[in-house]
């Protein structure tokens, strides 16, 4: 039975076939096209059958007239044997009238008989007479108009004694005509088997492809993201099961990601809450009454807390980052000033923690941005360089410029980057092995985050790394102009 939308119906065996799949549309064409040319060779057999024959036999006719006439005006000894020859291959009806004699060849009897011809021989033979003409040509038909006949005369002697005259039928016989539908019905069936079969091979070839695609995905939407595409047969079912393989596995690393960063933030959480919860009690049990070790406890709780906030703040902006509902204030400033601040900020660890910190600036180069946010990035470079320095504790904070371009480079001598890794720092929720093994923390986002804001500055960035050695990270910038004092102090009102 049908549905409502006549899309699928049911065969003998209660199967449904969906009309508007490849398989089943592929092969209908085939039919409908075979179908369509039977009709068209059966149409042109019927209607246009006996009007080419007709032109056909005209021509072979007027071609056989100068034939005779070339035997008759050259060897005219063997001109009975050539016209015998000639009426009973071609079917035609050939008289020669000369000063002496008639001669008839007749070779139409041998197909039909067509009774006598007397009465067309002699009209042609006065319209010859009377046209003044040395060849006329004539069509003939009967009562019925279905059989019609070609009647020729042409002067064959330079007296004009002698008259050529040839009676030719203008329809196949009968035996002919049946020979020829009884082939086409014969051609018929062939073509439509041998188009059905091919139709049918063609439409599994084009469908099998696509099918095993189709099962393929439905095994990855139930999770399955070890299952492989395989879109051989065609470029294009190939170029699909590629993508669809790529995006398997970036599902799959995704899914692996926000597992982590679940099971990370988890963590990151519970730590800090449990400390403020036990330091809470503590102050309320314990140290109320003490000030110097309530303030002690009452710092932890602050810390703990900040830690927390920059956990919810690093979400909250992959979360505007990936809504594109980051607010950005653009302005001119200097990149290498913005870079000494941050420099400044961190260079406190060199004399508390230790670390060799270095700031290499250019010349000025101004740059047009939000200053707030690509501080934010140069931030997130120097405070991962601190983190996976290593023993060297040694960064190099350093900044290029070349034609109308500004370079900042982060570089620290560390632990590095597996090379199998490089390609997915950048990504969310992800950790390199080396979070893990030094028991870093972190939860994945600082350098999405960073990507992100790179992004919407229509920066280039990248890392450069190698495992065991340190990592350079780096962005780029289009530089401007130096503003004017006026424009500046414009920009500046406006900020405010």
């Amino acid at each position: 039975m049908a549905d409502h939308t006549g899309k699928k119906v049911k065969n003998g065996t209660g199967m449904s076939l969906d009309t508007n799949s490849i398989k089943m549309t592929t092969l209908l064409s085939f039919v409908i096209f075979a179908l369509f040319l039977v009709m068209v060779l059966w149409g042109l057999t019927n209607f246009f059958l006996n009007s080419y024959y007709e032109r056909a036999r005209a021509q072979e006719v007027i071609r056989t007239a100068d034939a005779l006439e070339n035997q008759f005006s050259q060897d005219l000894s063997n001109f009975d044997t050539y016209a015998v020859q000639v009426a009973d291959t071609n079917s035609l009806y050939i008289q020669l009238d000369t000063t002496d004699d008639s001669f008839i060849y007749d070779g139409t009897r041998a197909a039909k008989d067509l009774g006598d011809f007397k009465y067309d021989v002699e009209k042609i033979k006065r319209d010859l007479e009377a046209s003044g003409q040395d060849s006329i040509t004539q069509t003939e038909r009967d009562s019925s108009g279905a059989l019609s006949r070609l009647a020729y005369a042409a002067k064959v002697s330079a007296d004009d004694s002698s008259v050529l005259v040839i009676i030719a039928p203008l329809y196949p016989d009968r035996v002919t005509v049946r020979i020829i539908r009884r082939m086409l019905i014969y051609i018929s069936f062939i073509v439509l088997l041998v188009s059905f079969l091919l139709a049918f091979a063609l439409s599994v070839r084009l469908s099998s492809p696509i099918e095993n695609l189709t099962r393929s995905a439905k095994e990855l939407s139930q999770g399955n993201y070890d299952v492989k595409f395989n879109g051989a047969g065609f470029t294009e079912t190939k170029e699909l099961a590629r993508a669809l393989n790529k995006a398997s596995y970036e599902m799959e690393k995704t899914d692996f990601y926000q597992r982590e960063i679940i099971a990370n933030v988890s963590h990151d959480l519970k730590t800090p809450l449990t400390m403020i919860r036990s330091y809470a009690e503590k102050i309320i049990d314990i140290t109320g009454d003490n000030p110097a070790k309530r303030n002690a406890d009452l710092a932890v709780i602050i810390s703990e807390t900040e830690r927390l906030n920059k956990l919810v703040s690093d979400m909250l902006s992959v979360s505007n980052l990936q809504s594109n509902n980051v607010e950005m204030h653009m302005e001119t400033f200097d990149l290498v000033e913005a870079a000494r601040s941050v420099y400044e900020s961190f260079s406190v660890l060199a004399s508390s923690e230790g670390f060799d910190m270095h700031f290499h600036p250019c010349k000025q180069a101004y740059v047009v941005g939000d200053r707030s946010r690509l501080i934010q990035v140069m931030n997130n470079f120097v405070s991962n360089a601190v983190k996976y320095s290593g023993d060297s504790k040694y960064i190099d904070i350093k900044l290029t410029k070349s034609s109308k371009k500004v370079t900042f480079h982060c570089i620290d001598h560390g632990v590095g980057i597996p090379s199998d890794e490089i390609g997915h720092v950048w990504d969310k929720y992800y950790r390199t092995s080396a979070n893990h093994e030094r028991g870093i923390e972190g939860t994945g986002l600082g350098l999405a985050i960073v990507k992100g804001l790179l992004n919407l500055h229509s920066a280039k960035y990248g890392v450069e790394s190698e495992e065991g050695k340190g990592s350079d990270f780096w962005f780029e910038m289009e530089t401007v102009k130096k503003p004017s004092a006026k424009k500046s102090g414009e920009e500046k009102d406006k900020k405010g």
